[in-house]
């Protein structure tokens, strides 16, 4: 195991040898969010992607995430995301389009529990606005959500969709505009025999050498570090559609629909009100098959479709005939225990590896910006259930969450 000096001597060793400070590999929310601190703390960064900022492959890509503080009340995760809310607000004030459409959240069970109360009275603590509500409250309020098996459930009103693609891109714009640099590149398979590693190969041969390497690649973090990472975080298929609500009939709009979960359903359905003119989005929770992000064609498939189109019948039944606008296929990186993994690299003292959003990450991404930062740079305390040793091999099927895809 390596000493401390050794790691200060090799990463110094680097640094003295490095065009940059900070080479962050990865445009997707957590690497943006990344570079973007540490530009702002003084650092000369260089943000790279493969494809460009939250490309229509990457997780960070397409429309909407939903931004939530209902973890079950876990301390980290809610804190988090409280946080991340008011950078998100701060974000979409600066943009001239929105970031952040607050349409709030609603939780739907189909039974009561004391870990809901719990979790209540822990985000009230926080000052966070939370509410459960009986079903017949819920008829009144959202009379076009068939209701039939939800007991109960948890309302959030300052909650709501944040707009995904735009939300990175306008966020690489800034760190540029503040000194940053942010270009296309492909990085091969990173190799040193050393105790660091001193520069990343592109796969048309250029070399860039920095002090020290983030990788946030996503669904290609297990390809670049197949030894390190490998079935630590598995990329799984999501299919996603969005149907054209009626002409002329708002009830599906976010004025008048919430970003909603449905916990009682099997697939964990989730889905967004018509933001935006887009639809009205809806997709399954549940894991979908192993998925590889190069090779994996990007058309969603019927039985899928089918599926969807039986669980409107029976929640939205006013949408279950109407016309499918638009599909598209994410993924996401499960991790066994749907925790972030944030760990430095077992070999190389100078470089760290990002990533297992586990569907629900992209919410985090200006919380897991400073963390990493914090990391990184030795002020900061590193979160036990994040490092590499706390994940376990698995194959992607290891559990179900409500997530914000």
């Amino acid at each position: 195991m390596q000493t401390d000096e050794v790691r200060a001597n090799s990463s110094a060793e680097s640094q003295s040898r490095s065009d940059w400070d900070f080479i962050v590999i990865g445009a997707g929310v957590f690497g943006t969010w990344t570079a973007w601190n540490l530009q702002r703390r003084g650092y000369k960064t260089l943000l790279l992607d493969a494809w460009g900022a939250a490309h229509s492959r990457s997780s960070s890509g397409g429309e909407t995430r939903l931004i939530r503080t209902e973890h079950a009340a876990d301390p980290l995760f809610t804190r988090w995301a409280w946080e991340s809310l008011t950078e998100w607000h701060e974000l979409s004030k600066r943009h001239e389009s929105p970031i952040f459409h607050q349409v709030g959240a609603l939780y739907l069970y189909p039974e009561d529990s004391v870990k809901f109360d719990k979790s209540v009275a822990f985000q009230h603590a926080l000052g966070i606005p939370i509410e459960k509500l009986g079903q017949s409250t819920m008829k009144t309020r959202w009379p076009q959500i068939d209701f039939n098996g939800i007991a109960v459930g948890l309302w959030q009103p300052t909650m709501g969709a944040l707009m995904a693609r735009r939300s990175v891109q306008t966020l690489v714009g800034e760190f540029v505009k503040a000194g940053g640099s942010f270009r296309q590149f492909a990085a091969d398979v990173p190799r040193s025999e050393r105790t660091f590693l001193p520069a990343i190969t592109g796969n048309r041969g250029e070399i860039l050498r920095a002090g020290r390497f983030i990788f946030a690649c996503g669904p290609w973090l297990p390809k670049l570090f197949p030894d390190v990472v490998g079935d630590r975080i598995v990329p799984t298929r999501q299919d996603v559609f969005f149907f054209a609500p009626p002409a002329g009939d708002a009830r599906f709009g976010g004025t008048n629909l919430p970003v909603w979960v449905d916990a009682s359903s099997q697939g964990w359905y989730y889905g967004f009100p018509d933001i935006e003119s887009r639809g009205f989005k809806i997709a399954p929770d549940a894991d979908g098959p192993r998925y590889d992000p190069d090779r994996g064609d990007r058309r969603t498939t019927d039985h899928a479709l089918a599926d969807v189109r039986a669980y409107l019948a029976r929640r939205f039944p006013d949408l279950a005939g109407r016309p499918l606008a638009e599909s598209r296929v994410c993924q996401y990186e499960v991790s066994d225990n749907r925790d972030l993994l944030v760990d430095r690299h077992p070999a190389w003292a100078n470089t760290w590896l990002v990533g297992g959003g586990s569907g629900h990450g992209f919410k985090h991404g200006p919380a897991v910006g400073r963390y990493v930062s914090d990391l990184v740079l030795a002020t900061g305390e590193a979160e036990p259930r994040f490092v590499l040793t706390s994940h376990k091999i698995h194959d992607g099927t290891s559990g179900r969450g409500v997530r914000d895809e």
